[in-house]
């Protein structure tokens, strides 16, 4: 229980810090009956990478290609943070981040790819494409995606892709 109050205060402190933005600058998304303003993520070019080289390994298989998705990336870097904290890749709490873009965007499905320790985005989907398990999250019926990569203490990278069908 200690760690949903934990969760539930780490999203609250997010919601209040990704308000504090312009108007020009906010997406208005309907979530419960409850409207929750959402900043634009300003992705790196490393994850923009990550993105691009995904869509290009989709296209190669026939494949349609996948739209950012802000929410995924939102909720990659929270679980990036997690592993970072915890110093482990893992995909600890996945259940949340489902249900998280369950409730935010109507997600039909959603998967996850995690990575560690690689230096590049070739590197880190060429990894993904060799793994069974991360090629068939990569070749899924889904629509969008969502990725975050962040250095952990140990100036290694870690990467959190989310992919989503709605």
């Amino acid at each position: 229980m200690k760690n949903l109050t934990s969760y539930v205060w780490l999203i609250a402190i997010c919601a209040v810090s990704l308000t504090s933005c312009s108007k020009e600058n906010i997406e208005e998304v309907e979530s419960a009956n409850l409207t929750t303003k959402l900043a634009p993520i300003n992705y790196s070019s490393l994850e923009l990478d990550v993105l691009e080289l995904v869509n290009v390994y989709r296209e190669q298989q026939g494949l349609s290609t996948l739209l950012y998705l802000d929410e995924g990336s939102i909720q990659a870097a929270s679980h990036n943070d997690h592993m970072i904290h915890d110093n482990e890749v893992c995909h600890h709490f996945f259940g949340s981040r489902y249900q998280a873009l369950v409730n935010s965007v109507n997600a039909k499905a959603v998967s996850e790819n995690v990575g560690y320790g690689y230096d590049s985005a070739e590197a880190v989907v060429n990894a993904w494409v060799k793994s069974d398990g991360h090629r068939k999250n990569m070749e899924g019926e889904h629509t969008h995606f969502g990725i975050s990569v962040k250095e952990g203490k140990d100036g290694q990278l870690y990467y959190t892709n989310i992919f989503v069908r709605k």
